[in-house]
């Protein structure tokens, strides 16, 4: 019989909380748990493309921004099962993501940050500007998503179908993560000219990676679009980046675990903190220059250098009582 670890029993109380919670709580829990469910694939999208390609990319928002609106128009224009109109947003948003990859072939770090940034911003302005897609500075009001008949008109109504794609985008994560192609990207993200010597397409995987990250950020915003009415595109701004790079850098860049749960942390403050964007915007920058300065390698760093420590210690003893065996 397999020992339960920290993670099989984290599964379990999750698991048991998300049955509950519909029969517990009011709509507007419910509505955040929903936005929560929305943070966490963004922060595994930005997982992906940070934590293991090692591409220090700030367009993330923008492809957020992307999966709502194209969700949104053709959820209204042709009202088919949501499941379309949010592969429609995924897979625009991995096109683009694609295209956009390519910076990450001629810059890096710095370079390929303040490239990115560009982009966001320069989206921003098409969502606030075109006016005849997005409804310019107004906003734009999204029909209610359907699925097969059934329109989804509450946050009780989508909460259930919210938890599949969460879990269905959790679960690729964790599978990309375990797979030859999460080794490959990790190894371009640690050295281009080493991963090449091991015979790694580094041009592709870097690629591959801003197209995987937009895939996920653009089914976040097709999740969105089914328990809210309205996009404001202001919201779509760099404080949104910003967000979910505290998350990710917060529970732990490279850490599945740690993107998960500080998606959970700072969408539940964000909420906390709706009332006064521009303390949002202060705190956020405070945390994330103290991480970046005193604990690099977020929340989950430690526990994992703590349970290898005994065991290289383990090893250690191990192998002089073994004496000359090799």
């Amino acid at each position: 019989m397999k020992k339960l670890t920290f993670n099989h029993v984290a599964l379990l109380v999750a698991l048991v909380v998300l049955c509950v919670l519909p029969f517990t709580v009011t709509g507007y829990v419910l509505y955040v748990a929903n936005l929560l469910m929305v943070y966490v694939v963004l922060a595994l999208g930005m997982h992906v493309v940070i934590g293991e390609a090692g591409q220090f990319a700030l367009s993330h928002t923008a492809f957020y921004g992307i999966g709502i609106y194209t969700a949104g128009i053709v959820n209204s224009a042709w009202h088919p099962p949501f499941v379309v109109s949010i592969l429609a947003g995924g897979l625009l948003s991995a096109v683009i993501g694609y295209i956009i990859g390519l910076l990450a072939l001629r810059m890096r770090d710095i370079y390929l940050a303040l490239a990115t940034f560009a982009f966001g911003e320069a989206m921003q302005w098409v969502f606030l500007n075109w006016e005849g897609v997005t409804g310019g500075s107004n906003g734009m009001r999204l029909s209610p998503a359907e699925f097969f008949g059934l329109k989804l008109t509450s946050d009780l109504q989508a909460y259930p179908f919210l938890i599949i794609v969460t879990a269905l985008m959790l679960w690729l994560t964790v599978a990309l993560s375990r797979s030859q192609f999460g080794s490959a990207l990790r190894a371009v993200r640690e050295s281009d000219v080493a991963a090449t010597a091991m015979g790694v397409d580094a041009r592709a995987m870097k690629q591959s990676a801003f197209a995987i990250s937009g895939a996920f950020a653009g089914v976040a915003g097709g999740m969105y679009t089914l328990f809210v009415s309205y996009i404001n595109p202001e919201s779509l701004g760099f404080q949104t980046t910003i967000l979910v790079l505290t998350m990710v850098v917060v529970g732990g860049i490279g850490s599945v675990r740690g993107a998960v749960a500080g998606a959970m942390t700072f969408g539940i403050i964000s909420e906390l903190l709706r009332g006064a964007p521009s303390v949002q915007e202060l705190i956020y920058g405070v945390i994330l220059m103290g991480f970046m300065m005193f604990k690099p390698n977020g929340l989950f760093a430690d526990r994992k250098r703590r349970v290898a420590r005994p065991a290289a210690e383990e090893g250690l003893g191990g192998g002089a009582a073994k004496g000359d065996h090799p």
